[in-house]
């Protein structure tokens, strides 16, 4: 038996392998389209993108056609080289440059030699393509802009890169994929799926049909069709608000978390990424420095939130029972909260139950506040941690998982924050006292102040902001309907509505008041420092506004901030009342408040920031002069040429 073993195992291994074999070779071809089969050429068949609508069902992004001329560098022989560049517009040096690019990629596999021609640059290479052995054309579709804003919305189209090709065998060279905005956060459900035929070809290279008659062909299947939250009309308004101005604009419906504006200024036409001039354009956005229009500020931009988070402040101040609603402190113009130290109010001074505290946005009334919190813990760290929970409740100090691709967290300090700051003395609440009125070491982004707002609105709750509203055969993220519940009961936000609701009856925003609207809102002015010459220097306040209405069963919470806009009544306080009547009523009946802010402009005060160069401050002088009723572009010129 011990002879026969041995024998036994290698006719069985053998046998194996030769069935293996014969099964790869004669029964299973499909491995012969993996490799670099000199006899097999691969086409794609792109599909159309899906289409993205609003949330009533207004189109916003379309597609049209576009070609893509490919190559295949070892097929390329003969060929008149001037007489090509020609027809397709290019030097000599550029064609090389392709060639040589494509050969690194493949020289036996199609790579894009010229991508995106319209139907008039295509048609003229059309008419001569047999004299250009190597080279044929794949058709595929580009966006199609219905609107000219919403760009930080939308995102863009762009090349894959060899990265990505590596990490995900779906893309191959030359193909598309969505960057930013939903196009990225949604590509897989709007790119749809690329059919692939193969065809055989002869010796002499030449197609001869389909590969097995089209036994290993799959067909295109178009991306799904997607509604945003968005309310075009609300988000072009609000763009156009913010003309001549830097900063956010968010609106969130408070019931359904759903985003109904992210305005970001200064913002760009979105058309001007589409088609062979999309690289030169993206590069000078990316270089505008000054302006960072690509710089989404609605999500990325951090700052402190001001008097807006006193609402904070007296929250936590009602639930950890350190104050009532009858509580009283007295304002001297200010508070001194330790020798020499003295925090200036603009109040007008008295006494201060919170009602009053609110809506004349008292510093020293909230201060008092927040050293009672402080003070409740006999140790200062343990304190600080459980006001920072009660804050984080909120969604703050944190991603907040909305269905963008890009966001900062903000910060909210806890003790180990502080015993960062301060590793060798013993601090307390005095020490951080800037906290009290969104200052010190607190720092938001403006969609995570729309969302404390949209979470008062709902006295206790909200759902995480999100921008998809529907997909065609599919459902949302659950994420997206599951609701969070801050720490504060909701006892007390009925008081703290009731003083954000005369804000703008007695208060800081009685001159922004709506007729027929009630609404809730609070003023902010936030402290602004900057570096200039490597000395921080400070500059002109920032102007914050947030609000939410109607004050029963409310539609919408708004946060707007204006970078070096000074009081949050001057200029974001009036964006905001012009937000929301238009979205709850479609039209404006403050006109007089609507010229103003339309007319409004800020580029004197940035051409003051400090080191810029004359070029780039006679730039800022001339856009001054633009026409207040269009969407301002980067201070480049951009070529705004796209496929027809």
């Amino acid at each position: 038996m011990r002879k026969l073993l041995l024998p036994s195992l290698i006719i069985i291994v053998a046998s194996l392998l030769v069935l293996r074999l014969f099964y790869l070779q004669i029964i299973d071809d499909s491995l012969k389209l993996k490799s670099d089969n000199n006899a097999i050429k691969i086409k794609y068949d792109y599909p159309e993108r899906g289409y993205i609508y609003d949330r009533n069902g207004k189109l916003l992004v379309a597609n049209q056609p576009s070609y893509d001329i490919m190559v295949i560098p070892r097929d390329v022989k003969n060929i008149d080289t001037l007489e090509l560049c020609e027809l397709l517009n290019i030097t000599k040096e550029d064609f090389l440059g392709k060639i040589a690019k494509a050969k690194v990629y493949s020289p036996r596999l199609p790579s894009v030699f010229l991508p995106q021609l319209n139907k008039t640059e295509f048609a003229a290479f059309q008419e001569k393509i047999r004299k250009f052995e190597g080279f044929y054309f794949q058709k595929r579709s580009l966006r199609d802009y219905q609107v000219n804003f919403g760009a930080n919305i939308f995102g863009f189209i762009t090349q894959v890169n060899e990265k990505l090709i590596e990490k995900n065998p779906y893309y191959n060279s030359g193909d598309l994929i969505g960057k930013q905005g939903v196009e990225e956060s949604y590509e897989e459900v709007l790119r749809g799926i690329k059919g692939v035929k193969y065809y055989q070809k002869d010796k002499f290279n030449r197609e001869i049909g389909s590969f097995k008659d089209g036994k290993y062909d799959t067909i295109a299947v178009q991306g799904e069709d997607i509604n945003l939250t968005i309310d075009m009309l609300l988000q072009q308004y609000g763009e156009e608000l913010m003309v001549n101005k830097r900063g956010g604009i968010v609106a969130i419906e408070p019931k359904t978390g759903e985003i109904l504006a992210l305005v970001t200024a200064p913002s760009y036409d979105p058309a001007i990424l589409v088609g062979r001039q999309r690289s030169k354009n993206y590069t000078l956005l990316y270089r505008d420095s000054i302006a960072k229009p690509l710089y989404d500020r609605g999500l990325l931009a951090e700052y402190p939130p001001g008097s807006p988070f006193k609402i904070l402040t007296g929250l936590i101040g009602l639930q950890e029972g350190v104050i009532n609603e009858q509580t009283t402190f007295m304002c001297n113009h200010g508070f001194a909260y330790a020798p020499g130290r003295f925090q200036r109010c603009h109040c007008g001074g008295g006494s201060r139950d919170m009602h009053v505290g609110i809506y004349k946005s008292c510093n020293a009334y909230f201060s008092n506040v927040y050293l009672r919190t402080i003070g409740k813990y006999a140790s200062a760290p343990y304190a600080v941690d459980v006001w920072s929970n009660h804050v984080k409740s909120f969604g703050l100090g944190q991603f907040m998982g909305y269905d963008l691709p890009t966001g900062k967290r903000g910060k909210i300090p806890n003790s180990k924050t502080y015993k960062k700051i301060y590793p060798d003395w013993r601090w307390s609440g005095k020490t951080i006292i800037s906290n009290a009125i969104g200052q010190g070491e607190v720092v938001m982004t403006p969609i995570q102040l729309a969302n404390m707002m949209a979470t008062v609105a709902n006295q206790g709750y909200y759902y995480t902001p999100h921008i998809i509203k529907k997909i065609k055969g599919e459902k949302i993220d659950p994420k997206f309907t599951t609701k969070h519940v801050t720490t504060i009961d909701k006892k007390y936000f009925a008081p703290m509505i009731s003083g954000l609701f005369d804000v703008y009856n007695l208060g800081t925003a009685a001159g922004l008041r709506v007729e027929g609207i009630d609404i809730c809102g609070k003023t902010g002015t936030a402290e602004n420092f900057a570096k200039i010459n490597g000395v921080r220097t400070k500059m002109e306040d920032h102007s914050i506004f947030v609000a939410f209405a109607p004050k029963d069963n409310p539609k919408i919470a708004i946060a707007v901030m204006i970078e070096n806009g000074g009081f949050g009544s001057t200029i974001a306080g009036p964006i905001a009342s012009l937000m929301i009547e238009k979205y709850l009523r479609g039209k404006i009946t403050r006109t007089d408040l609507e010229k103003r802010t339309l007319e409004r402009s800020l580029q004197g005060r940035y051409a003051k920031l400090g080191g810029l160069s004359e070029a780039v401050k006679a730039e800022i002088r001339r856009k001054d002069s633009i026409a207040k009723s269009k969407i301002i572009v980067p201070k480049v010129k951009v070529d705004t040429t796209k496929t027809n």
